[in-house]
């Protein structure tokens, strides 16, 4: 299934988000910012929604968050070769205030497809707004480190990189979280158990 139609289905869904105009998001982006990386990877990052750069080089995570999510990467074993990283909403908000329900609601299809394209092992929810849209939940403090499961796919809860902007105590919190989370997969791939809660 990874043969040239594969690459084929991520281009043409790269081609739909860079072409949507389902929500008043597209009026105000540059660019819209569809997901990016290894689409054989065992886990996928899911965010929140473009930033300014972003918005700019339509690429996922390519200013200051993206550098904290680079090096918490590295230090966990993973480069950003290895990853997919993508949006829950692939447009800019304006000002970069978080993205309403109904720009979530029209960009689900495309974080749907890209999840059913690539079928990672793990998705690793990145902020309270990733967590609210793919699991309803309401506050990350109780859940942050701990793997979930619904529906026969795992989550792993962390906190947003741009968080580290803020609170740079979140900063060693992230790379040990991402480090958890390359020891858990590699329990997944050599078939031991890992604790899930909820």
């Amino acid at each position: 299934m990874w043969g040239p139609e594969m690459s084929k289905e991520i281009m043409t869904l790269k081609k739909r988000v860079t072409s949507c105009v389902k929500c008043n998001l597209s009026k105000s982006r540059k660019n819209a910012v569809p997901g990016a990386g290894n689409i054989k990877s065992e886990v996928i990052f899911i965010g929140e929604a473009p930033g300014r750069n972003e918005d700019l080089q339509g690429a996922p995570f390519v200013g200051t968050a993206g550098q904290i999510l680079s090096e918490a990467l590295e230090y966990a074993g993973f480069t950003r070769s290895d990853v997919y990283i993508t949006n829950v909403v692939k447009c800019r908000p304006p000002n970069n205030r978080q993205p309403l329900k109904e720009e979530q609601d029209a960009c689900r299809e495309h974080l749907l497809k890209e999840l059913q394209i690539i079928q990672p092992k793990m998705i690793c929810i990145l902020g309270n707004t990733a967590f609210g849209s793919l699991l309803e939940g309401n506050s990350i403090t109780k859940n942050r480190g701990k793997i979930i499961k619904k529906n026969d796919q795992l989550y792993f809860v962390t906190v947003h990189p741009a968080a580290v902007i803020y609170n740079p105590d979140l900063r060693q919190v992230l790379k040990n979280d991402l480090k958890f989370l390359a020891e858990t997969l590699d329990k997944i791939k050599n078939g031991l158990q890992v604790e899930i809660s909820g």
